[in-house]
């Protein structure tokens, strides 16, 4: 019968949002990281029937850079509680969350080693590990190549697999390292190395380029690396317009170029050289690196979202007549290639409609299906990713207050797959930060 079929689809394309409230409010840090600052990472992580969040929190009596801590928020059956923070650590940068298929939580940590009130200095890069969310944690020190002077900018990244109960962090140095470090199922970090950056040889002043945000996966030691370019526009002309528009400040970073790398084993197998999935070089455009989910065979599939000029005035200075557009993408890797690439939503000028997109993430389901969860034209909306990379249609998700910016308790940081899609982010008309579920079937 053809019927019920459609009844199972007509409900797929129908979400339901189960809760909306709020978490927390802190005062802004200024120090160039925001709670969601880590966006590669998340977070966010379910466990069992309960939800946990890795906050950050502006300490009152200390000044940037070194001026927050996490503190850990627990929503049970009675809604969110603040459990514990840090009593002792300060830093700059929010602390990635994920869990073991166990129940243990995990958080990366970065506390400085300067006095109070020192403006920069050394970091020591460390991973908690909570037996429960409430009990105090059991502090473990990463093992790396080297003596590699970390700081407070660790521009870090967690990816976990909670089936094998393994964690691998990144953590870069200056902008020509990234060092990583593998945590093993016996508590141990069983491997290290490092990973070079790209080298842009072509440019005015060839020079490194720095990989930040890193999106990352692991599973089964297969590690899997989406990153976006992070250093001062290389072109000189672009670089003294954005001077000049920016009063005399010399503050200008190049997020342009989308990276991706991997490696089938840690510490045995090398890694694929960087693969240049996606730029926007030609007309000083913009990108941003969304998400990474892997299917069952092992593909990784990438998100993000590219923005075609990186600011107005630069169009009608520079590329005159080129509309301003944003594209939703999608591609799949395979043997370290693209095997397809679908752009999921293109709005902006020119374009069918006017709406653009904006923030999103992948969402799988148990039945093997894949979503993507986005901010579109002020609200929230989400469509199916089918298995050729095309889109279904986009369907309001409707939420009282739509979400911006957010993260999600997601496979890469060790939450399982689920008919639940758990949020963490900022809302529209609501202080701090927010939790919204949504439910997916």
């Amino acid at each position: 019968m053809l019927w019920p079929f459609l009844l199972a689809l007509t409900a797929a394309l129908a979400p339901t949002v189960e809760v909306e409230e709020p978490i927390y409010t802190t005062p802004d840090a200024a120090n160039g990281a925001g709670p969601m600052w880590c966006y590669g990472s998340s977070c966010i992580a379910r466990v069992g029937d309960e939800v946990v969040v890795s906050g950050s929190e502006t300490m009152p009596d200390a000044k940037p850079l070194h001026n927050v801590r996490w503190a850990l928020y627990r929503r049970a059956g009675d809604g969110w509680r603040r459990v514990q923070a840090d009593a002792t650590g300060r830093q700059r940068e929010p602390c990635p969350l994920g869990v073991f298929s166990d129940g243990r939580l995990l958080l990366t940590s970065n506390p400085t080693l300067t006095p109070l009130n020192t403006y920069s200095g050394a970091a020591e890069p460390q991973v908690l590990v909570f037996d429960k969310v409430d009990a105090a944690p059991t502090v473990l020190r990463p093992r790396w190549d080297g003596q590699p002077a970390f700081t407070e900018h660790s521009y870090r990244g967690l990816a976990v697999d909670g089936p094998s109960r393994e964690a691998l962090l990144f953590n870069n140095v200056g902008y020509d390292q990234i060092h990583w470090s593998l945590l093993d199922r016996d508590g141990a970090f069983a491997a290290c190395g490092r990973v070079e950056v790209p080298f842009g040889a072509e440019f005015e002043k060839p020079e490194p380029i720095r990989i930040c945000y890193p999106v990352m996966a692991l599973r089964g030691r297969a590690a899997h690396v989406l990153g976006i370019s992070d250093i001062t526009e290389p072109v000189r002309a672009w670089r003294e317009y954005k001077l000049a528009l920016h009063g005399g400040k010399p503050w200008d970073y190049d997020f342009r170029r989308l990276y991706y790398r991997a490696t089938p084993e840690l510490g045995a197998k090398p890694w694929s050289p960087w693969l240049l999935v996606a730029d926007r070089d030609a007309t000083c455009g913009h990108i941003a690196n969304l998400d990474l989910w892997l299917d069952k065979q092992g593909r990784a599939h990438l998100l993000w979202l590219e923005t075609s000029v990186w600011d107005s005035r630069m169009r009608d200075k520079f590329f005159v007549g080129t509309p301003i557009t944003k594209s939703l993408m999608t591609a799949a890797i395979e043997d370290g290639k693209v095997t397809r690439r679908q752009r999921l939503h293109h709005g902006g000028e020119g374009c069918e409609t006017g709406e653009q997109a904006g923030w999103a993430r992948f969402h799988a389901t148990p039945d093997g299906r894949l979503w993507v969860f986005a901010a579109i034209g002020g609200e929230n909306r989400l469509a199916e990713v089918r298995p050729d990379g095309t889109a279904g249609a986009w369907v309001k998700v409707p939420m009282k207050h739509p979400m911006g910016q957010f993260m999600t308790a997601t496979e890469r940081l060790g939450s399982p797959a689920s008919a639940v899609l758990d949020l963490y982010g900022s809302a529209q008309g609501v202080p701090g930060l927010s939790y919204a579920r949504v439910r997916v079937e």
